[in-house]
């Protein structure tokens, strides 16, 4: 197997053009995976790659041997995951990106009857609220929104989600409810800031007769995680724009309260993502399909639908 790990070392390299985002995909250091190519090359008689202290570029040579052999070698890795099996049930790691309070909250309550029905899988999975790239971090899944669909990668989609208003009633018991989005500029907002762009979102709320309004509130503080929005809301420190998976538990507990429920904003679907192969893992099509019938079973999309 020692050729097919060289040459494995050298697609994923070639790919990305990088040795560590190479390492990153095998589980290896950036040398390991550099010392790999190298023993590739000296095998070969052929230098593969241009290395600088800036970049990684394929010499002639290289990118010849990377037409002639990444077909092939994919068709192989589709092969072995497809052969991934133990006493005829899917088998192996199986690596999962989610959101942290998201997967938390809807995903891992899922695991029991999972491994029940596929014991000889192993849950391998990352919790980031940052969107991740499928191909060069090796994911077998990830469920989220947000995610972009590069060549390669396939959306199912789960659930439409919305954004609310949200406030504890303590905080609401001195004040008057709002009847329009323009009188939100009164209240003390927990504000969020993008974790990618740095930016403070800002929210355009819609009613069902499609009339729109930009909604600010006074900014009291900023939070980078809706979830640690929901939890300052709840302990009476403002008002709170929330997605629905995150104010779902807590508007049916009652420790929030809706404000203006006929407004609400679109934040798209929440989507499982994975790599668009002929042959999928077993253990990746047994996972997507159990997801997709849970969401159906506990009717996820009626929860998060904010209309």
């Amino acid at each position: 197997m020692e050729p097919l790990n060289l040459i494995e070392s050298f697609v994923l390299s070639a790919e990305h053009l990088s040795f560590s985002a190479a390492a990153r995909r095998l589980g290896l250091t950036p040398a390991a995976v550099s010392k790999n190519v190298a023993r590739l090359e000296t095998s070969l008689g052929l230098r593969l790659f241009q290395r600088s202290t800036r970049k990684l570029t394929l010499t002639t040579e290289g990118e010849k041997l990377l037409r002639e052999v990444a077909a092939p070698f994919t068709a192989l890795q589709d092969a072995f995951a497809g052969a991934a099996v133990q006493d005829g049930r899917p088998a192996g790691t199986l690596k999962v990106s989610l959101g942290l309070a998201f997967g938390r909250e809807y995903l891992v309550p899922l695991l029991g009857e999972f491994l029940e029905h596929y014991p000889a899988i192993v849950p391998d999975w990352h919790f980031d609220n940052r969107p991740v790239d499928l191909i060069a971090d090796g994911f077998d899944v990830a469920i989220g929104g947000g995610i972009e669909l590069t060549p390669g990668i396939v959306a199912r989609e789960l659930a439409r989600t919305h954004v609310i208003v949200a406030a504890s009633p303590a905080y609401m018991a001195t004040r008057t409810m709002p009847r329009h989005p323009s009188e939100l500029s009164a209240f003390d907002g927990i504000v969020r800031r993008s974790s990618t762009t740095g930016r403070l979102r800002a929210w355009t709320l819609q009613n069902h007769v499609g009339e729109q309004y930009q909604a600010e509130c006074r900014t009291r503080m900023i939070f980078d995680d809706p979830e640690a929005i929901a939890h300052a809301a709840m302990h009476g420190q403002g008002v709170a724009f929330l997605p629905m998976p995150h104010a779902a538990p807590w508007l049916a507990s009652g420790a929030l309260m809706r404000l203006l429920p006929a407004w609400y904003a679109d934040q798209g679907p929440i989507s499982i993502y994975y790599p668009n192969k002929k042959l999928l893992p077993a253990r990746t099509r047994v996972f997507i399909d159990f997801v997709v019938d849970a969401f159906r079973k506990q009717k996820l999309a009626a929860k998060f639908d904010g209309r």
